[in-house]
């Protein structure tokens, strides 16, 4: 099974392993998922839609998860026997029926099987990746990149028109997808209104593009969730760039110009480790286990103890060096620290910040649960993460 990894210390040289938007394992202990925040369609799987301001576990329950996404209207989840999980609003979950009911707990995709290896949520699509490095997706037709230009809805997984075997990574945005491949090349599909795709227009694609940037050392890439239509990429050389949609600095260039090719953020350095996009932000955290933040900074979701837009990256009020996984939302941030402390801060809406409040955080604080055994954590509006036992690994979002 090609590319996978067991990471048992967070200093390790991540240039030598496989990052995806999830770090992927296969074996760990204790597993369990847990959910908060807004529960609109269900996509808090707890078979209400009742929002939740503590964590609280899926109605499917198990201690068998091994990775999650969620997005604006669904949520998505991979168990340790590679079975692949959906929930929420039905247009984006794969299980080959177009009614709008929404689904309150976990379902399979109709396309079954025990191979699922990552999942991406996006506005309305979803992508993942088979162990066999075959790349499906399903939702909105013009994000699939399967070559159909009219916005219908495909309710079983497809393959893109590119098709292949050896797809690494995929990540989801709104209305579009982008995805690396085994050979560190990085494909980019779908809207293009921003110029996300980072080939250098704004016109749409319907069947993956390489970005203008091109190169065969992409090793991570992230997309705007909810509503956002900007992307940022680590490279192997640890080098940091980012395009698409800047209207509150969220490419961190200094600036809030366009960009419709990858630009490097104003911080710089070679020593990126992981990032994510959330709507109008952006966080990435270094292999100095710095955690660095850049773009619109309402509800205090930078965690700088200010509600100042910020166009270059700066560090969390919490500071420290221990940062681990990060992951955005909508308003709010989330991350993980290597003792395996869950972090949360921003707009707390609907309990979107689990800490049993509706207060708003312009700095961390941990959720009501506590506990020092957080692994991977996805967020919208809502937020999902994955608990373990006694097993040291852990996953990147």
């Amino acid at each position: 099974m090609p590319n996978q990894l067991r990471l048992n210390s967070p200093e390790g040289n991540l240039e030598n392993y496989f990052i995806s938007e999830y770090w992927l394992i296969d074996q760990y202990v204790g597993d369990t998922l847990w959910s908060w925040g807004f529960n609109g369609n269900g996509f808090l799987g707890d078979n209400t839609t009742i929002s939740r301001s503590t964590p609280v576990t899926t109605l499917a329950g198990g201690t068998n998860w091994k990775q999650v996404a969620c997005a604006t209207q669904h949520t998505a989840a991979i168990k340790t026997d590679g079975t692949l999980w959906t929930w929420g609003s039905n247009s984006s979950l794969g299980n080959n029926t177009s009614d709008l009911n929404n689904r309150v707990t976990p379902i399979t995709t109709f396309a079954g099987g025990t191979d699922w290896k990552q999942v991406a949520c996006g506005h309305t699509h979803t992508a993942a990746i088979k162990t066999d490095g075959t790349l499906w997706a399903w939702g909105s037709e013009c994000a699939l990149g399967n070559n159909i230009t009219t916005k219908t809805n495909k309710s079983t997984p497809v393959t893109t028109i590119a098709g292949g075997t050896n797809w690494k990574q995929v990540a989801c945005g709104n209305g579009f997808t982008s995805a690396i491949k085994t050979d560190g090349t990085l494909w980019t599909w779908g809207a293009n209104n921003a110029g996300q795709l980072g080939d250098n227009t704004t016109t749409q694609r319907y069947t993956p593009v390489t970005t203008f940037a091109g190169g065969t050392n992409w090793k991570q890439v992230d997309c705007g969730r909810l509503l956002g239509t900007s992307v940022a990429a680590i490279k192997t050389d640890g080098t940091l760039w980012t395009w698409g949609f800047n209207n509150a600095g969220q490419l961190g260039d200094n600036t809030a110009i366009q960009r419709n090719t990858p630009v490097t953020t104003f911080a710089g350095g070679t020593n990126w480790k992981q990032v994510s996009c959330g709507q109008n932000h952006t966080a990435a955290i270094k292999t100095d286990g710095t955690l660095w933040v850049c773009g619109n900074n309402g509800s205090g979701k930078l965690g700088n103890n200010t509600i100042i837009v910020q166009s270059t990256p700066v560090t969390t009020f919490a500071g420290g060096t221990n940062w681990k996984q990060v992951g955005v939302g909508a308003d709010h941030t989330v991350a993980i620290k290597t003792d395996g402390t869950l972090w949360i801060w921003g707009s707390n809406g609907v309990g979107r910040l689990g800490d049993n409040t509706a207060i708003t955080k312009s700095t961390p604080v941990t959720t009501f649960a506590g506990g020092s055994n957080w692994k991977q954590v996805s967020s919208a509006y809502q937020t999902v993460a994955v608990t373990s036992g006694t097993d040291p690994t852990f996953f990147i979002t």
